[in-house]
């Protein structure tokens, strides 16, 4: 495959991925580097460029689906966008090995939180599906 075949195939899975509401930056950041060569900060700035069409589309789709409440977003986006602020300026004085080793550890981080939250909610319902019904204790006068 050629860089650009493979940059559309990553963009569409990403946009599918961000379109659900999941992040398609997480996708599509590693596969823009690994995949397609290209450097951190470039696949970073596309993956921006990207999210805001995709968050727009999403977002309608989202709101004609009543999965949106727009009250409840508001101290989040605010504090979104200062930490927007503060990544971007840390971004412009990092180079893109440290870029790449923070998305990296910031992935790993994620992947085992994920996969912590999967085994205990398993142990839970392994143990609430295999919980030996209790009996009542009757007080004999």
């Amino acid at each position: 495959m050629s860089p650009w075949q493979i940059i559309i195939a990553v963009s569409v899975l990403g946009g599918i991925i961000g379109g659900m509401g999941m992040g398609g930056g997480t996708l599509l950041i590693p596969l823009l580097t690994l995949a397609a060569g290209l450097e951190q900060h470039l696949a970073q700035s596309i993956n921006l460029v990207a999210f805001v069409p995709m968050s727009l589309v999403a977002i309608f789709i989202h709101k004609k689906n009543g999965y949106v409440c727009f009250k409840k977003s508001i101290p989040i986006v605010c504090t979104a966008i200062i930490g927007a602020v503060g990544g971007s300026v840390l971004a412009k004085y990092s180079g893109g090995y440290i870029l790449r080793a923070c998305y990296g550890a910031f992935l790993i981080a994620l992947g085992i939180f994920q996969f912590c939250k999967v085994i205990i909610s398993a142990v839970k319902q392994y143990k609430a599906k295999h919980a030996k019904p209790k009996t009542a204790v009757v007080q004999s006068e």
